[in-house]
């Protein structure tokens, strides 16, 4: 009778307690009770099992605070260096940039593209003629015609929505010729909204997955020859590590690297090096890169049309991403605006939300986490021209490539001029911060 008695009691004082808020003396009471061996009530009960689960919740807490810190840890030193390295926005540079390009910000995405730095661009296209001249200067006219011909249809099938080969014999050269000029163009300006956002090392080490001739190594050089005019450059080290299937785009890029980069730029130091693999062969072997070693991975426009084809790349990317990327490292992506919205069997519009939908579905098919992204357009519309429209805005307000424009006329018969011509998203995403939680605890 005693023992039901002061339970009652017990269980009295615990209402009270508890219903007065002291929580301290409400869970010493339920300690009291726990330890007489007496049926807890049901109100006992939820107290109870509600302090376990708030329990259970703060050691949560706990362990996640402990990740956040020592992933800050692990960031900040390994930030420590880059930032040592890292370039301060200059605003007369910047102003000068959007000046000589004729930058517009339409929206916080959409940035229209109707000029050049002329001065860099000129010399940089009249370099390039100066190379092919010679090297179709070895093979009778005649040759070199016939081989144009083959490479030209091969990668005019990109006009029509398919994937070239890219495996003849002047691919290479087409390649210089048609598209070269206009793919630096883009990946400079890419290299500028970096730089303007204080990101943009001057020791840096860049993996360019689909590399062709180097396109992104060449824009970055052209980059910094355009900062060196304007305030002076540290001492650049770029460590170039190019994955590309085709032999014939590396040679001829280093080849022509040295004729002009490396007589005009002696601030730039550069250590090339050349892995020719096929990615998605099976002998491929992504663990063969270095280990989180790259301050950024470009991929510029190796995005397929055909869907298959995609998803077995996107596997290949985020592998690599995973292994290859710095902890604080950046990818940088340059895609078509119609390879984009074609791979999501979307219509292009003015749409910006649906466009910012479709970035973050492509960006999480690559499980990687956004920063910013451009829409780089000559146009200033999301929309394509016509062809006749598009044709006169090139020819009135576009910048035109003279240089290259006389040599395809002469070796490929074209009947137009060139122009430097943007409809590239440009996307800079990072590592999702969960992958590099899970590597912490693994740890």
């Amino acid at each position: 009778m005693n023992n039901a008695i002061a339970n009652w009691w017990r269980s009295q004082r615990f209402k009270f307690a508890m219903r007065s808020g002291d929580l301290r003396n409400t869970n010493k009471i339920l300690q009291e009770i726990q330890k007489s061996g007496a049926s807890l009530s049901w109100e006992e009960k939820l107290f109870r099992d509600k302090q376990q689960i708030e329990s259970g919740l703060q050691e949560s807490n706990r362990e996640l605070a402990s990740l956040k810190r020592r992933f800050l840890e692990a960031s900040k030193q390994q930030n420590h260096q880059l930032n040592d390295f890292l370039l301060s926005p200059d605003l007369a540079f910047i102003d000068h940039i959007n000046k000589v390009f004729q930058i517009v910000d339409h929206d916080e995405h959409k940035i229209q593209v109707t000029g050049i730095d002329q001065q860099i661009f000129d010399s940089f296209e009249s370099g390039l003629v100066e190379y092919l001249e010679e090297e179709f200067n070895k093979f009778s006219q005649q040759k070199v015609a016939s081989q144009l011909k083959e490479s030209l249809e091969d990668l005019n099938s990109l006009k029509i929505g398919k994937d070239p080969d890219y495996n003849f014999g002047f691919t290479a050269y087409v390649y210089f010729m048609k598209y070269f000029l206009e793919n630096t163009y883009a990946l400079y300006l890419a290299w500028f909204f970096i730089y303007k956002q204080g990101l943009l090392p001057t020791k840096i080490n860049i993996l360019d997955i689909a590399a062709g001739p180097a396109t992104a190594a060449y824009s970055l050089a052209l980059f910094f020859q355009s900062c060196s005019r304007f305030f002076d450059l540290p001492q650049a080290h770029i460590s170039y590590y190019s994955l590309e299937k085709q032999d014939g785009f590396q040679y001829r890029g280093l080849q022509f690297w040295r004729k002009y980069i490396e007589q005009r730029m002696q601030h730039i130091n550069t250590y090339f090096r050349f892995v020719t693999n096929d990615l998605f062969d099976e002998d491929f072997q992504y663990k063969n890169l270095p280990k989180e070693f790259f301050e950024f991975i470009v991929i510029s426009h190796c995005f397929f049309s055909d869907n298959d084809k995609r998803l077995a790349s996107n596997d290949i990317y985020k592998k690599i991403f995973a292994h290859a990327l710095k902890m604080n490292g950046y990818v940088l992506l340059i895609v078509q605006d119609k390879k984009l919205f074609r791979a999501f069997g979307i219509r292009q519009s003015e749409d910006e939300d649906q466009e910012k939908e479709i970035v973050n579905k492509f960006i999480e098919e690559l499980d990687l986490e956004l920063v910013w992204y451009k829409y780089l357009t000559s146009t200033g519309l999301r929309t394509p021209l016509t062809l006749s429209e598009f044709a006169k805005l090139a020819q009135e307000k576009l910048p035109h490539q003279f240089h290259i424009s006389l040599l395809l006329k002469k070796y490929a018969m074209q009947k137009y001029d060139n122009s430097y011509t943007l409809d590239d998203y440009v996307i800079l995403a990072k590592k999702k911060v969960k992958i590099l939680y899970n590597k912490l605890q693994c740890k």
